[in-house]
């Protein structure tokens, strides 16, 4: 039911596949999960398809090793008209010593659509519930901000090229 479920966690382990030649897990594999729980999340608020728009102020802060228990915690944190805001954090556990680190962090853009190839549609206003929510809704505004302002630089730049 649309406007219900504003957070979603994905666990799983680290696999072979998943690393580079490092050892470790790679940023690609990474921002694929990051976009799968972020998809889930929007999904599960809205009811409907969607689409990335963006994704703002991605950090590696910690690698993540093979067998470590990664956890992918998606969460709603600011809504537009049809958009989503939600910020992801990826934790890594070594499950033998049972230390969870952060391992990267971002902030995602979804647009809700009213078919795979359609326009816009309104989403569930979604409202803080704490201080802690308030938090990130107003960091989520601040990256609005800092997104347009982005936008026009792109635009004049693109100018130039041409």
């Amino acid at each position: 039911m649309p406007g219900q479920q504003h957070e979603v966690n994905f666990r799983f382990l680290a696999q072979p596949t998943d690393v580079n030649f490092g050892g470790k897990v790679h940023g690609g594999m990474v921002m694929k999960w990051i976009d799968q729980a972020g998809y889930a999340c929007a999904v599960a608020w809205s009811g409907a398809y969607c689409v990335t728009a963006s994704i703002s102020g991605i950090q590696f802060v910690a690698p993540i090793l093979i067998g470590d228990l990664v956890t992918v915690k998606a969460r709603l944190i600011y809504t537009g008209r049809s958009s989503m805001h939600m910020a992801v954090d990826v934790l890594a556990q070594d499950l033998r010593k049972g230390e969870q680190r952060l391992a990267t962090s971002c902030v995602m853009v979804f647009v809700a659509l009213d078919s795979p190839d359609g326009k816009p549609t309104p989403v569930p206003a979604w409202e803080p519930h704490n201080d802690a929510e308030l938090r990130l809704q107003e960091q989520a505004r601040r990256l609005l901000e800092l997104s347009k302002e982005m936008e026009q630089l792109v635009d004049a730049r693109a100018d130039t090229l041409t």
